[in-house]
């Protein structure tokens, strides 16, 4: 079965071995978390950010930091056996190594990291209910919603983990626009960032384009066929933008990215999506195997299938430990040095 559907070449149709399977789900269940986001680099579990005010950052754990093991259990046999599968996406692997992390709420986990100076350092953290407001739609397990805006100079700055959350996350979006009128460009932050609801896409696009008729692509479905037109909005962002993306930046994202990217509106920084465009299912076989597969079709603007093959970022920039470790993001510097020499002199 794994022949013939690698023959298709799309990433939502795979088989997941029962192992494997049992890895992406995790050990642990549960709502609870320490705040902490990585990414898996070079084979290695790293810190990559912190929720505000969240136990790791009062804990004093710190971007660059590498996870070893939680609650006794070494993270590395985890990684390697996911990686040996290529079925596995990034984003896959993401989840599946920050499930270790996660556990019921009140609970403490005991954490061992190596910290900058590659010191073995034990922390125990206690685990909070996740950054964001809870939403849901549909049938959609409950998501925990967060969105932040600011300025870097008179660069704006958006990011947001899921396209979810209509009102509340549409209002903020439409409010940091209206707040950069005067910025010099702006910067819209969806690395890891799973998607959620194509319409979402279209509808922030609108801040970005002023001209009516365009669209970001098709969806096409069995029976009907969906086009991302996109409606302007006002008050609108004409200024240069710069979308950044990782192996973490599936379905929804990657419409945003890539139609934006195709119609010229916006230049992407990163690495390529996770190449999962489609809305998917994935069932549990008899023997414990997982069967994923698609329900639908997507084409760009441009006549691009992202599916299997993911948004091409316009500048490839990889996150380093040694960048983390000195206080850097090298993806978003390379994005504000662009939008700085946009400007004329």
């Amino acid at each position: 079965m794994r022949e013939m559907l690698g023959r298709l070449r799309q990433t939502h149709f795979a088989i997941l071995s029962s192992s494997v399977y049992d890895s992406v789900q995790g050990d642990v269940e549960g709502p609870g978390s320490p705040g902490i986001d990585l990414r898996v680099l070079n084979g290695q579990a790293i810190v990559t950010s912190l929720d505000p005010g969240s136990p790791a950052e009062r804990a004093g754990v710190r971007a660059g930091w590498i996870i070893q093991s939680v609650n006794g259990k070494e993270i590395s046999p985890v990684i390697k056996r996911l990686l040996a599968d290529s079925s596995v996406s990034e984003l896959t692997l993401t989840r599946a190594v920050l499930a270790r992390l996660s556990g019921e709420l009140g609970e403490t986990i005991s954490v061992t990291f190596l910290n900058g100076s590659n010191t073995p350092t034990v922390m125990q953290m206690d685990l909070v209910a996740p950054r964001g407001n809870p939403a849901t739609f549909g049938n959609l397990p409950l998501q925990h919603i967060w969105y932040e805006s600011k300025k870097i100079g008179r660069t704006g700055y958006i990011r947001f983990n899921v396209f979810l959350d209509v009102v509340r996350l549409m209002d903020s979006f439409g409010k940091s626009i209206a707040e950069c009128r005067d910025c010099d460009g702006l910067i819209i932050d969806i690395r890891g960032n799973p998607g959620g609801l194509g319409v979402m896409a279209m509808g922030m696009a609108g801040y970005l384009i002023d001209k009516p008729g365009l669209r970001l692509g098709t969806m096409y479905m069995r029976d009907t066929s969906l086009n991302f037109v996109i409606n302007p909005r006002q008050p609108s962002f004409s200024g240069p933008v710069a979308i950044l993306i990782d192996g973490g930046s599936a379905s929804t994202s990657e419409i945003f990215a890539g139609g934006l990217q195709d119609l010229k509106r916006a230049r992407v920084f990163g690495t390529r999506s996770a190449a999962a465009a489609l809305p998917s299912i994935i069932e549990r076989l008899p023997n414990g195997d997982g069967f994923q597969y698609a329900v639908a079709n997507y084409i760009s603007e441009g006549g691009k299938t992202l599916e299997g093959a993911g948004v091409q970022p316009d500048v490839e920039v990889k996150l380093t430990r040694e960048a983390l470790l000195s206080g850097h993001d090298s993806v978003l510097d390379a994005a504000l040095q662009w939008i700085r020499g946009q400007q004329i002199p």
